[in-house]
């Protein structure tokens, strides 16, 4: 969306907005919105506290994809992000299952000792989604867990995700994927993470197609949701920017989406469009191609306000559907 400006005029778009989300339209002298993102200005001393988001082109090269991350991060943190949000396969893209499995790592591997040290130098939070982690049978199964690590801003490992939906997809002359040929499917939802910008929920990729996920971890406090993600072309032109709206609609939580994007070899290409999305349901942050950033403010007090004018929650008809379970897992480190 950089550089792109809405047909709309303004009255028009205010009518889209939540009141709380379009104070910002009124002082807009222009008869048009343009939407600064990728290059955006951050105002010093922001009251609420800032995210990135981070779109990239994984490859098979681990060393080249962890310069491209750290220089990311860099810039997120030179702008006073306090949480830095990566995408799934952040750390590689194989061009076959070989090569996947001969790259997967252990969570006390050298990579993520690495983004430690990033996340310390750098005194931020890590979101780090779709890390390829070396199964507990490994010798024996030679298969990988997709695991979303959260790292504090001392380089702990304070949270684990492991995926629970695997992408095993087959659209005829598009799209054949079987992600349950070598991954091992998480066996638990994990609790939402306290963090300097909220509670955030963990879930990757293809988690977003499924809704009951996203209502337990809001259940369960969530404040914001996180889907690193590499889609594919064709069902991310599709699906992608409606599933990511829906699911900050239905749980009335942010959603933050970093993404793959591009070409990664012969065989694979991503959709790409990292995005933030707020509980309201409005994209207020979104990267165009290539690499880079996009930034959003996390306004806490928004997500109480419109829980309270719309509480949902509380008019949910258990009686009549039933009730998505409740979390009881603790983060498995």
């Amino acid at each position: 969306m950089l550089g792109a400006r809405s047909q709309y005029p303004i009255q028009i778009l205010k009518d889209f907005f939540h009141p709380a989300a379009a104070g910002w339209l009124a002082r807009v002298k222009s008869p048009t919105i343009h939407y600064r993102i990728k290059n955006m200005s951050i105002v010093a001393n922001a009251p609420n506290p800032l995210i990135a988001a981070c779109q990239m082109t994984s490859t098979a090269n681990k060393d080249q994809n962890f310069a491209t991350c750290s220089r990311l991060v860099r810039e997120a943190a030179s702008r006073s992000a306090c949480m830095v949000f990566l995408p799934e396969a952040f750390d590689f893209i194989g061009s076959s299952t070989e090569e996947t499995l001969s790259q997967a790592e252990t969570l006390q591997g050298d990579l993520i000792q690495r983004y430690k040290g990033l996340a310390r130098e750098c005194g931020v939070w890590l979101s780090l989604g779709g890390f390829h982690e070396r199964g507990n049978d490994w010798e024996n199964d030679r298969r990988i867990y997709n695991s979303h690590l959260i790292l504090d801003g001392k380089g702990s490992v304070v949270s684990v995700y492991r995926k629970t939906h695997l992408f095993d997809v087959e659209l005829e002359g598009r799209v054949s994927l079987k992600e349950s040929k070598f991954t091992i499917p998480g066996p638990e939802i994990i609790p939402p993470v306290s963090t300097p910008v909220g509670k955030v929920g963990l879930e990757i990729c293809y988690d977003l197609r499924f809704p009951e996920i996203s209502l337990a971890l809001a259940q369960e406090g969530a404040e914001l949701l996180t889907f690193p993600s590499a889609f594919t072309l064709t069902t991310g032109l599709a699906h992608w920017e409606v599933l990511l709206r829906a699911r900050a609609i239905e749980t009335q939580c942010y959603v933050v989406a970093a993404a793959q994007t591009g070409r990664h070899n012969e065989r694979r290409t991503s959709f790409g469009h990292a995005m933030v999305v707020d509980p309201w349901g409005c994209v207020v942050a979104q990267c165009t191609e290539g690499t880079g950033l996009c930034y959003a403010q996390v306004d806490l007090q928004y997500v109480r306000r419109i829980r309270q004018e719309m509480p949902i929650v509380m008019h949910r008809r258990a009686d009549l559907y039933g009730k998505v379970a409740a979390i009881k897992a603790t983060p498995n480190l």
